[in-house]
């Protein structure tokens, strides 16, 4: 089964095609997190991409594409995948299309959030250097400087700022969401599930979904 989840930035769409990518057994595949290796390693697609991602801006769609299509081609995809960040242009869809054919998915996951709630999430998140995330509104947040976890200065990263979600969202707006038209002309499975609630709630009703 091959399966794109798609949603706006924050919404979740990435913790929960992990869980279902564990119940269906077969890889989680999100660009996000090859992207972030990237720059964090170093590499020349890092370098290219990562003042582009600090921006809220989508990395070239050459780059990405290369870098997906290697990815799918991979022994553990043989059986399908759920992909998570791409394609989030209707070029990087008709790249998946022609390596695939018939729309190159068997189905589509629009996990949907307001955009506000959206706002709220990603620019209240906090870390430290040793990957420790903390929310502003948690009832567990300790207001302070050093994590309460492993003692390391807490931050707040350039890509949180409401700023640059705000931004984000606009080029979601722009350039993801014509892809649910896209999908629906090619006749490819939509479901739309509510992505505010309990996770374990979202989940089950991916499943269902998908089960029909």
């Amino acid at each position: 089964m091959r399966l794109l989840f798609l949603g706006p930035p924050g919404a979740g769409k990435g913790t929960q095609a992990k869980r279902v990518a564990g119940n269906l057994g077969i890889p989680h595949i999100a660009t996000g997190d090859m992207l972030r290796q990237a720059v964090s390693e170093g590499t020349d697609l890092g370098l290219k991409a990562r003042a582009i991602m600090e921006r809220g801006d989508l990395v070239p769609d050459d780059l990405v594409i290369a870098m997906l299509l290697d990815r799918v081609a991979h022994d553990d995809a043989t059986d399908g995948f759920i992909l998570d960040g791409f394609p989030r242009t209707i070029a990087q869809a008709e790249a998946l299309e022609d390596r695939f054919g018939d729309g190159g998915l068997d189905a589509a996951v629009v996990i949907d959030v307001d955009s506000e709630e959206i706002v709220r999430r990603i620019s209240g998140r906090r870390v430290c250097g040793n990957g420790h995330v903390f929310h502003v509104d948690d009832p567990r947040w300790v207001d302070g400087e050093k994590c309460d976890q492993c003692g390391e200065p807490i931050y707040q990263r350039e890509d949180d700022y409401a700023s640059t979600v705000r931004n984000r969202l606009n080029v979601y707006r722009d350039l993801t969401e014509p892809l649910i038209a896209f999908y629906g002309d090619q006749g490819t499975t939509m479901h739309v599930i509510d992505g505010v609630g309990d996770p374990d709630s979202i989940t089950e009703s991916i499943m269902t979904a998908l089960r029909q």
